[in-house]
């Protein structure tokens, strides 16, 4: 049974964008990451994420400005993590529970969290 300690350990980079960093930005790290969401940090803290579904619905639908509108405006705030002592199993239930695509696993790497699991993806 696979932890989600395991998955973390295997992942050598830290994901994440400041809460200031525009949604251009951001955008163009996720690109360069080939990620579909990610943390984004303010004060060393988990602020929230930013996924291309925020992008979408809360950006390019309200006609806000990419290089003008900070992450922090748009991304979702309320998220919910998991330890990394749980199973993957478990980490799947727990965002078909909280009805996410995404949870930062609640591991520390220099105190920050340090993954994003994707429904469609566990590993």
């Amino acid at each position: 049974m696979s932890l989600v300690r395991d998955i973390l350990q295997q992942r050598n980079s830290l994901f994440y964008v400041e809460e200031g960093d525009s949604v251009a930005a951001v955008v163009r790290r996720m690109a360069e990451l080939s990620v579909g969401a990610i943390m984004v940090m303010g004060s060393g803290e988990l602020r929230g994420v930013f996924s291309e579904r925020d992008l979408m619905r809360r950006v390019v639908l309200e006609g806000r400005d990419p290089e003008r509108t900070a992450v922090h405006q748009v991304m979702t705030t309320s998220v919910a993590t998991i330890d990394d002592s749980a199973t993957v199993e478990q980490a799947m239930e727990a965002m078909q529970t909280h009805g996410c695509r995404h949870l930062p696993g609640d591991a520390r790497r220099g105190g920050r969290r340090v993954l994003i699991h994707a429904r469609r993806d566990p590993s």
